[in-house]
């Protein structure tokens, strides 16, 4: 790879842990992120996944990491298989991002119980994407019906500044009636090393 960095295109809800790791000097890349609310819309999410892959690709010494899961669009491994200058995160989701990847999410929530809240998650930086503010205009019932299969939320504190959300993770838990269970302190090492795994990758790509 040399010095030159690779262009990082990552969903927005990872953008603050990201951020961080950059600003600390743990990830040399250069970050592209896409809106969170992309999920919503598989079509709308394939589309500009590919858009951001060609024009980061239009830089023909650059390589691409993409920082999305498997299960966040069911073609995900076809949609980066048909470029060479590209590896993904091995990882499900956000989530299991946050958690070290290698579908570490499924060891310890097999049956999809919790619903796992971490700052990209919270009320303010939801509504401020068009596609999920409206989660935020329908009936507390119908949010509610909506969540109603899950057993509760399960705090996930990446940047150790869940105190200064409290009143949103209220919010979010009057909003869809789950009771908080549970607050882990996982920091940012697991997504580091998932997405230094990949860059490890990027050294058999175009050689």
């Amino acid at each position: 790879m040399g010095c030159i960095r690779p262009y990082l295109i990552s969903c927005g809800i990872l953008k603050k842990e990201i951020e961080k790791l950059i600003e600390c000097g743990s990830l040399d890349v250069e970050p592209y992120y896409l809106d969170a609310g992309l999920h919503t819309d598989y079509d709308e999410l394939e589309r500009e996944l590919i858009r951001a892959i060609e024009e980061c690709s239009k830089d023909k010494l650059r390589r691409i990491i993409v920082v999305y899961g498997d299960v966040c669009h069911p073609d995900m491994e076809g949609i980066i298989g048909k470029y060479g200058n590209v590896v993904k995160v091995d990882a499900l989701n956000c989530i299991d991002c946050l958690l070290g990847g290698h579908g570490r999410l499924l060891e310890i929530d097999p049956d999809h119980y919790y619903f796992y809240l971490s700052p990209g998650w919270m009320p303010s930086n939801l509504k401020m994407d068009g596609r999920f503010s409206r989660l935020f205009d329908w009936s507390k019932k119908e949010v509610k019906k909506q969540f109603s299969k899950l057993k509760g939320i399960i705090l996930l504190d990446s940047l150790g500044d869940l105190d200064e959300f409290r009143d949103e993770i209220e919010e979010f838990r009057n909003c869809t009636g789950l009771p908080v269970l549970e607050k882990r302190a996982v920091g940012i090492d697991g997504l580091k090393d998932v997405v230094l795994e990949a860059m490890k990758k990027l050294k058999d790509v175009l050689t």
